[in-house]
């Protein structure tokens, strides 16, 4: 009788860890994610309020820029800070009614605002295409690649992933946003929004309009997402519902608490590890069908996180005086 260990085979392909091609892939999907948590992680970390519709912003902000520039032939750069403006209008229309409601009613409001925003996108086909999706958004985008990859052949290296020049782009706007993020924080403004989030009733108390803090730090996070939903769509080439699907929003949750709440470097850290482990999954040889496999990657993923909420609640970067949250 056969052993049922021996029909079981693992394989580990290692010489894909070492190709330039699958870490700069890998640099993007952190860096993108980097970008969409840091918003996350001034409504989380900071503010105190469980954003859980930060999907619904990076939607906004890639469908915007692809129809303004695919479907209406509006300047791919003019056509960003609308974006932005149209994602941060969009914040201010579910934070207005919504910011009023207990924790927990509020994180139920923006993810229905977001699976909302999602559905418009699938079924509004004279707007968005339906679930065929828009493309040719990225001409604009494609001459400025070329001439990064053509400064850093000039350079001396000859053999340049075509997209790594999004790779450096995503991660110049990931650490710009980082640092700002970083200092407004030390900032009085940045203050408050600690003060809301460890007793609002205090702040109020000082005269501080903690409805007004709680909306300015959705508009920051509503920036961001829809900056990673601009480096998302870019990547892709296209934009499509299915792209935008609730789990992203979570995605990012993990990152926050890969990373630690209240430390927005711990945003790098925790998207490196969670896109790395993932990715890395892909080049284990499993007797499983690919479904499967995929399935085993969260779950991996999953393991991870048990550990660490065992062991270090806090994430890598994170203090457990950190860990106040609102009511």
């Amino acid at each position: 009788m056969s052993d049922p260990l021996s029909a079981f085979h693992l394989a580990v392909s290692f010489s894909a860890f070492t190709d330039i091609d699958f870490w700069t892939s890998v640099g993007i999907l952190a860096g993108t994610y980097a970008i969409f948590a840091t918003g996350l992680q001034m409504n989380v970390g900071f503010t105190g309020i469980f954003n859980f519709g930060q999907v619904g912003f990076m939607a906004i902000g890639a469908y915007s820029m692809a129809i303004l520039t695919a479907e209406h032939g509006v300047n791919f750069w003019l056509s960003l800070p609308i974006s932005i403006l149209i994602a941060i209008g969009f914040g201010l229309i579910i934070g207005l009614p919504s910011l009023r409601l207990r924790a927990d009613y509020f994180a139920i409001a923006t993810i229905a605002a977001a699976e909302a925003i999602r559905l418009v996108a699938l079924n509004a086909r004279d707007l968005t295409n339906g679930p065929q999706g828009i493309f040719g958004f990225d001409n604009s985008w494609n001459s400025v690649s070329d001439s990064i990859e053509e400064f850093i052949v000039d350079l001396g290296w000859t053999d340049v992933p075509s997209l790594f020049p999004l790779f450096l782009v995503t991660w110049v706007v990931a650490i710009v946003l980082i640092v700002g993020f970083s200092r407004i924080q030390r900032t009085p403004w940045g203050r408050v929004l600690r003060a809301i989030r460890e007793d609002e009733d205090a702040a109020r108390a000082l005269g501080k309009n903690a409805f007004s803090y709680k909306l300015q730090s959705l508009a920051f996070a509503a920036t961001t997402g829809a900056l990673a939903g601009f480096v998302l769509a870019l990547n892709l080439k296209f934009v499509v519902p299915d792209e935008f699907q609730p789990l992203v929003t979570f995605i990012g949750y993990v990152v926050l608490l890969l990373g630690g709440l209240a430390n927005y470097w711990g945003v790098v850290v925790g998207s490196v590890i969670l896109w790395t482990v993932l990715e890395g999954m892909r080049f284990v040889e499993l007797p499983l069908s690919e479904t499967k496999i995929a399935a085993l990657r969260f779950m991996i993923l999953g393991v991870v996180l048990i550990g660490l909420m065992a062991f270090r609640p806090q994430g890598a970067f994170g203090k457990r005086e950190e860990m106040v949250l609102g009511d």
